[in-house]
């Protein structure tokens, strides 16, 4: 069964995926604590640490994230405080990560500027993500076309 995150909420375009993601995820911040999850970062300290974000943004980017199912909180040793871990969902946003990650590569950054750079575990940088169709044929803005809900299907160009 798939789960539907926040489907109790107004959504900017209710039928389009992007925007649904955007909603969910789309500010900086939150991207940011899914980033920083996805490399480690577990509890509340850790994030306010790498992000250097104010403590009541952090505490509301922390719920959001929770309420929408991306982090789940368990109870630290000790019992006092929470850490985060990404749920399935969240786990699933590492694609959308490493794009971010590989379009800032390409383009924020001059000619020779110094960045950091996503390796696999045996030092060897990530492949370009390149979408594909079932064919595994590349596909590119020109070569996709989105079906709007209650469209009408027409049959394939040959």
């Amino acid at each position: 069964m798939v789960s539907t995150l926040g489907s109790d909420r107004e959504w900017t375009d209710p039928t389009c995926p992007v925007a649904r993601t955007v909603d969910l995820v789309g500010d900086r911040w939150s991207l940011l604590i899914v980033r920083d999850a996805m490399d480690g970062a577990t509890s509340f300290t850790e994030f306010q640490q790498r992000l250097g974000i104010a403590k009541n943004i952090l505490t509301d980017r922390l719920r959001r994230l929770v309420d929408h199912g991306i982090l789940t909180t368990r109870t630290a040793p000790g019992g006092r405080r929470h850490n985060y871990e990404l749920t399935e969902a969240g786990q699933d946003l590492f694609t959308v990560i490493v794009g971010l990650r590989q379009w800032g590569e390409r383009h924020a950054f001059a000619d020779g500027e110094a960045h950091s750079t996503l390796v696999d575990r045996d030092g060897r940088v990530v492949a370009r993500l390149h979408p594909e169709n079932r064919a595994g044929k590349r596909l590119t803005a020109a070569t996709t076309r989105v079906r709007k809900v209650g469209a009408r299907e027409s049959p394939p160009e040959s």
